[in-house]
């Protein structure tokens, strides 16, 4: 099968096309027929050797999928071949989604919503779910809510949004002039320039705080807070001084890891089926092209999502 194969860390151009093998199922898998993967900042840090999650190359980075069961390994009941499914499977271990088929437990997938084709389908599972399990399953967010996300223009931010939003919270979100008008559109409350200023002067009474940014977001967020408000940070999870800075604030702390989740990939797909809930996606491109979609991901000017196609 057509794969996207890294022999070495480096820059995006160490991402090169290449045949391999088309993955074995293991029981309790389904192999799917990728019709399109997704691109999200993890598997740039993964690439490059930053957050080395899969070792030393040679291996293919990847998470997020949208396709069509291939076929289904004897006992699992929850598909059947011809189903279109998306998911995100093993993360953080190997999944290969750079790929034109990935194998992985039934259970790390879902029925692909049926509003959505497959490019907007594979937008959604780790961003998504990271918001998810986020605002519903560590924040239980719900009416009446403050809630302040950072980065609300990016993959996880613009999803977060609109799960906000469905829960009845009321959304602060930070974002950069050029995606202020896309970011209200998801239906923020305010949008807050954070590039005119503190972001934090004059905000209080915040409930909770999703940071995806790092670089210090997480330290400043902490005055927004009301007390004993939580700040949920994807980036710097393990940081005992954001920890403990919080603890000292009165506040609290907690360092997220998205997991696989059909049941959160299920509810996902229900908000877009209800119409809360719709990816975007900004640039659409073929997977032999996986190389120019790093260079775009880490420009950091992506609205939304970028998607390739197999």
């Amino acid at each position: 099968m057509r794969a996207i194969v890294q022999q070495s860390f480096g820059t995006p151009d160490v991402l090169v096309p290449a045949e391999v093998d088309r993955p074995g199922p293991l029981p309790g898998d389904i192999v799917v027929r990728v019709r399109a993967a997704s691109v999200n900042p993890i598997d740039a840090y993964t690439r490059s050797g930053a957050f080395p999650l899969l070792g030393a190359p040679p291996f293919t980075v990847g998470w997020d999928v949208s396709g069509v069961v291939e076929e289904v390994v004897p006992g699992v009941t929850r598909f059947k071949a011809g189903d279109e499914v998306f998911g995100m499977p093993f993360f953080p271990r190997p999944a290969g989604a750079y790929a034109e088929y990935v194998a992985a437990p039934a259970r790390h997938f879902a029925a692909k919503p049926a509003g959505l084709d497959h490019v907007a389908a594979a937008a959604l599972p780790l961003a998504g779910l990271t918001a998810w399990q986020a605002l519903v399953d560590t924040a239980e967010v719900g009416p009446g809510a403050r809630v302040l996300i950072h980065g609300a223009g990016g993959g996880v931010g613009h999803l977060a949004v609109q799960i906000a939003k469905a829960r009845g919270a009321e959304v602060l979100a930070t974002a950069s002039p050029a995606k202020r008008d896309f970011v209200r559109s998801l239906g923020a409350d305010r949008v807050i320039d954070y590039t005119a200023g503190d972001f934090a002067a004059g905000l209080t009474g915040v409930d909770v705080v999703i940071d995806g940014i790092g670089g210090g977001y997480g330290q400043r967020s902490l005055p927004v807070l009301a007390p004993d408000g939580l700040l949920i940070t994807l980036v710097e999870r393990t940081s005992t001084e954001l920890a403990d800075a919080a603890t000292a604030a009165g506040r609290r702390f907690t360092g997220l890891t998205v997991e696989p989740d059909h049941v959160g990939l299920e509810a996902l797909a229900g908000l877009v089926a209800d119409g809360r809930l719709r990816p975007h996606v900004q640039h659409v491109l073929p997977l032999e092209e996986a190389a120019k979609a790093h260079e775009l991901i880490e420009s950091g000017r992506t609205q939304g999502k970028i998607v390739l196609t197999v």
